[in-house]
Order: C-alpha cells, then structure tokens, then sequence
C-alpha cells in the first residue's frame, strides 16, 4: 500500500486541482506521467443516475475490467476508466455526507498537513467506505 498526503486546492469555479505527496520517495518516482497510473487523471463530479449509466455504458462498449474499476475513497465513491487514448478518467459521486467533511478538512487542513509533514502518516477516519 502507497501511503500519500492527498492535498486538494479549490478553484474560483468550484473546481479543484488536487496533488499527492508520498511517504516514501521510491513509491512517488513510480507515479510519472507516462506510467500511465492513475493518479494522472481528469476527475469530474456527476450524480448517482449518471455513474450508475456511465457504468452501464462502459459494461455494453465491452471494456476490459482491467481498464476500468471503482473505489470508495469515503468521501467519494470514484469510477475510474482508461479511453482509447490512455488517458484516465474519474467519474466522482460524492457521499451522503460530503459537505460535512469538507466542511471539517477545512478547518483542520492545516494540522493535519502539518502532522503528516511530521511524519504522522495514519489515514484519517472519514476516509473509510459509506
């Protein structure tokens, strides 16, 4: 397992652009942008109606599973599919409890980071499935 600090900077329109930092330097280097990993992607926010058809979608276009898997990151459930092109796509659906959390990494973003740059590399609570 690849322990990272996944820090996320909100932009003007609601979006947001997200970075990783690795505990362990080796596991970073295997993470380039030709690796063809996913933590290269675009990652787009949709409701439940549209991953569950986009699920679908994939299943009748015939992909591999092998391009394509989901995670339940705890916050998000994520529908990952690599396109013809290779490039990753992620189809987020947020939980139930979503802005909650935010509201809550808001107001401890700082410590936290600041715990993980001690070297406190625990994974928080709200990361668990819901």
């Amino acid at each position: 397992m690849r322990t990272y600090c996944h820090c996320f900077f909100g932009l003007g329109d609601r979006g947001v652009l997200a970075f990783f930092q690795f505990a362990d330097r080796k596991d970073q280097s295997k993470f380039s942008l030709h690796s063809g990993d996913a933590l290269h992607h675009i990652a787009l926010k949709v409701d439940k109606g549209t991953q569950e058809a986009i699920k679908k979608r994939i299943k009748v276009a015939g992909y591999k599973k092998s391009d394509t898997f989901v995670l339940e990151h705890g916050y998000c459930r994520s529908l990952y599919i690599k396109d013809p092109n290779g490039l990753i796509l992620e189809f987020t659906l947020d939980a139930p409890n979503a802005d909650r959390i935010a509201k809550d990494r808001r107001a401890d973003a700082r410590a936290t980071l600041a715990r993980w740059l001690q070297g406190d590399h625990t994974s928080p609570r709200y990361l668990r499935p819901w």
